[in-house]
């Protein structure tokens, strides 16, 4: 799915929303179907460490269809996607975000 400049700033837009409701500072990342970055944006005091996180957490679940934290399950011990994390240039599969 082609991710539009406008429908990346809606999105940004309501994670911040999100942010702000619960008093938490994010780092927001927007990647289109191809998992290439369309938009980012971090928020004031947000750690440094975040940004690669929530790129990284964008990629993941575009890459494989669905959130991340439904990834983690499928990659603890014993489940079929055990070591998964260490693919792609590394991702993200613990949920939130």
């Amino acid at each position: 799915m082609h991710v539009t400049s406008e429908a990346a700033k809606k999105a940004i837009d309501g994670a911040l929303k999100k942010a702000e409701s619960t008093d938490t500072r994010m780092c927001i990342a927007v990647v289109d179907s191809g998992g290439a970055l369309k938009a980012f944006y971090r928020m004031d005091d947000a750690w440094v460490g975040s940004i690669d996180i929530a790129i990284k957490k964008a990629r993941t679940a575009v890459y494989f269809g669905m959130p991340s934290g439904e990834i983690g399950q499928l990659s603890q011990p014993g489940q079929p996607l055990y070591g998964i994390e260490h693919s792609n240039d590394g991702m993200i599969t613990f949920p939130g975000g």
